[in-house]
C-alpha cells in the first residue's frame, strides 16, 4: 500500500509546486501601444466649497465658495450660524496643468463695503498648492495666512 502512495504523493508535490505564484510572461503587465489613451494632465478645478484648516477653534473659521469667476469668503461663527463676508471677488480659473497657482482677485466694492468684516483692499492674492488654497487675511491688525481645503 506504501508504494501506492509514493506516486500519488509525488504527483501532488509537482502540482503545487506548480501552482505557486512565480510569475509568468503572461503574468506581466502589457506594454502601452499608440493605440491606447494616455491620460493627460489636467488644470485643477478650484470651483467649490472650501473651509479653513489650520483654524485654532471648530467655532470660528473662514470658508470660502469659488464658482466660474468669483471667489467668496466668509468668516464663520456660532458653529456656522453667523456669516461675516470677509472677500468678494474675481477669480480666473487655471488654464495648464500645474503643481501650483496663482491668482489676484480684484475685489468686488459693491458687494464688501458695507460689510463690517471685510477686507479694504483693493486687490488679493491666492495661491493654490497642495490641494489647498491660501491667502493673507487679516482682522484689527492682526494678519494670518489662511489656508482652505475643499469641503
Amino acid at each position: 500500500m506504501r508504494k501506492s502512495l509514493a506516486p500519488i504523493a509525488l504527483a501532488l508535490t509537482v502540482m503545487l509546486v506548480g501552482c505557486s505564484n512565480t510569475p509568468t510572461a503572461t503574468d506581466q503587465p502589457a506594454e502601452k501601444t499608440n493605440a491606447q489613451v494616455v491620460q493627460e494632465a489636467k488644470p485643477a478645478d478650484l470651483t467649490g466649497h472650501w473651509k479653513q484648516v489650520n483654524s485654532q477653534s471648530d467655532d470660528a473659521f473662514q470658508s470660502a465658495t469659488v464658482t466660474d469667476d468669483t471667489i467668496t469668503i466668509d468668516w464663520v461663527t456660532n458653529n456656522g450660524d453667523t456669516k461675516s463676508v470677509y472677500w468678494v471677488g474675481t477669480f480666473k480659473s487655471p488654464t495648464e496643468a500645474a503643481e501650483s497657482y496663482v491668482w489676484t482677485s480684484k475685489r468686488d466694492k459693491g458687494a464688501t463695503d458695507s460689510a463690517l468684516l471685510a477686507s479694504t483692499s483693493d486687490n488679493k492674492e491666492f495661491t493654490f498648492s497642495d490641494e489647498q488654497i491660501s491667502y493673507e487675511a487679516g482682522i484689527m491688525g492682526t494678519t494670518t495666512t489662511v489656508r482652505l481645503a475643499k469641503d
